[in-house]
């Protein structure tokens, strides 16, 4: 007789093992698919198109170099899926975002110049998943850059207005940058 209980609390350890190893096969599964529905965030930022150098105004408009690099922009970005414009309080930044805003039918959000903290936590958490495009100055983009990548950026030249960011923020935070040019080349 007790060579057959044996046998059977064998059995049954096995069975034990087995259902417990079947469970956390598929836990792990389902953690890592579920990870694949963690959308991906794609942020594109650039600098505002050339000003007008006036000295006694603080927040000129556009020169035409500058409206047509607005134009560019919306060319450009137009059927990119953009899902949310930002630009700051200055003239500049909304005027170089416009005619997209205007081609997508996307309002723009305006904030504080110095508030790229706030603009990193809207991307981080409204944003999710979505295309941003953000619209600074040569200070703020690349920290906000520096921020969403972990990476340092250095300030942009005040005399270069083509460059252009894009970082894909992937479904565990991390962060990937693209630089590039754009429009017509900068002096």
């Amino acid at each position: 007789m007790e060579e057959t209980h044996e046998p059977r609390t064998r059995l049954k350890t096995i069975v034990v093992f087995a259902m417990l190893f079947a469970v956390f096969g598929a836990v792990v599964v389902f953690a890592y698919l579920s990870t694949f529905s963690q959308p991906l965030t794609t942020v594109i930022l650039v600098r505002h198109a050339e000003k007008k150098l006036e000295p006694d105004n603080p927040d000129p408009d556009l020169t035409p170099e500058g409206v047509a690099r607005s134009q560019e922009i919306a060319r450009v970005f137009g059927d990119a899926g953009v899902n949310a414009i930002y630009a700051t309080q200055y003239k500049r930044t909304q005027q170089t975002v416009k005619p997209l805003a205007d081609r997508l039918g996307v309002p723009v959000t305006l904030l504080d110049s110095k508030q790229t903290d706030e603009l990193v936590s809207q991307i981080r958490t409204h944003h999710r998943g979505q295309t941003i495009f953000v619209a600074g100055h040569s200070n703020s983009i690349p920290a906000i850059v520096s921020v969403l990548s972990s990476e340092k950026y250095p300030e942009i030249p005040d005399n270069e207005y083509d460059n252009l960011f894009i970082v894909t923020i992937y479904r565990f935070g991390k962060a990937k940058v693209t630089k590039l040019k754009y429009g017509n080349k900068s002096p």
